[in-house]
């Protein structure tokens, strides 16, 4: 009859299955959250250059108190982290594991974990949206910023000149001429200071909602002591300028926003006519079913419904939410005018697309 029955016999084989992962989750979220606080102690950067040291040799090197490190350890050994020989009382982070848990290494992991505590402290907030609707704003996370530009800097800045630049042809070639950029939702404006700083000829500007990212930008252009950068709090969906721009970024952006329609409308305004917009954003579809294979689904649509949708809802926004998907991401920007868009995958960041798009 075109219906299908529902299966309602209990599989004790899955059910134990089941349990067991959930023991997994709950351990492995624990650790995560140890890491998190390793990381910002410098606890792995501080083991990664010691031999098999006991706690109180690695708290004194990290100028910590020994009992705490040395119940961080725990957590760190029987989370297979860390390696301890009891004959010693000695601990050791494998070189293979400081490959990913410090800023020495191909990507630093413990860094990323720094998101979990960090949007874990809106719960009660969220709870409420539930319930009420609405969201919560940009300001209720007091070091977002601060994590967001540390992924940055892994992500987007140290791929600059390997891998970013070099998908738009003749773009190196431009900035060492001298053009105008413009990074829309700059945050702490990183990318863009790195940029000044590599081509002095071109004029740089970062745009931003958050004071508190632009202050942070501004403070860490006066550090690298560059003078053709500039960085704005305005309204991504209104920028006021015309064909004033030759290249137009967005590193992982555009889906926060309040008016993602507005701010696509906007850039491709304020850009000329043979200028280019270069953005990254997440990579993911907008059909769930098309994430069940993606590396990072559970955590990307988490730190979606954590931050990046309901700070969007918070301003009466679209709530896109982070995987709005490569097919929303193309249909959005061909109505805002933009009618060559590529995609391309980079090999150090499986975790977003980045679209170069002409008008």
């Amino acid at each position: 009859m075109g219906a299908f029955m529902l299966d309602t016999t209990f599989n004790q084989q899955k059910a134990e299955a089941f349990s067991q992962g959930l023991v997994e989750i709950l351990n492995k979220s624990a650790v995560a959250l140890a890491m998190s606080i390793g990381n910002r102690l410098g606890l792995f950067e501080t083991m990664a250059k010691l031999p098999a040291s006991t706690a109180e040799q690695i708290a004194g090197t990290a100028g910590l108190n020994e009992r705490y490190v040395r119940e961080w350890l725990g957590t760190m050994v029987t989370g297979r982290v860390v390696n301890y020989f009891p004959e010693s009382k000695t601990y050791q982070l494998p070189a293979e594991h400081a490959a990913f848990l410090t800023n020495e290494g191909e990507f630093n992991f413990a860094s990323t974990m720094e998101f979990i505590p960090v949007l874990g402290n809106v719960e009660d907030k969220l709870i409420d949206c539930f319930r009420n609707g609405g969201g919560v704003p940009y300001t209720e996370y007091p070091r977002f910023h601060e994590v967001m530009a540390a992924e940055s800097d892994q992500t987007t800045v140290a791929a600059l000149d390997s891998h970013i630049i070099p998908l738009v042809p003749g773009l190196h070639e431009k900035l060492e001429a001298g053009i105008k950029v413009l990074d829309v939702g700059c945050g702490s404006g990183r990318a863009m200071i790195e940029l000044a700083k590599r081509y002095p000829n071109s004029l740089f500007a970062g745009y931003d909602f958050s004071k508190e990212s632009i202050l942070r930008a501004r403070s860490e252009a006066r550090k690298a002591d560059v003078g053709n950068v500039r960085f704005e709090v305005r309204d991504a969906a209104n920028i006021g300028e015309s064909a004033a721009y030759d290249l137009i970024t967005s590193f992982d952006s555009i889906h926060d926003q309040a008016d993602p329609a507005g701010m696509l409308a906007s850039i491709s305004k304020a850009l000329r006519s043979d200028g280019v917009y270069l953005v990254q954003d997440i990579r993911g579809s907008c059909h769930i079913e098309k994430n069940l294979e993606h590396p990072l689904g559970p955590f990307v649509y988490t730190i979606s419904l954590t931050h990046c949708m309901t700070v969007s809802l918070a301003y009466g926004g679209a709530g896109l939410g982070a995987m709005w998907g490569e097919e929303t991401a193309i249909e959005m920007m061909t109505k805002a005018g933009f009618t060559s868009i590529t995609k391309n995958y980079l090999e150090h960041d499986f975790m977003n697309t980045y679209y170069v798009a002409t008008k």
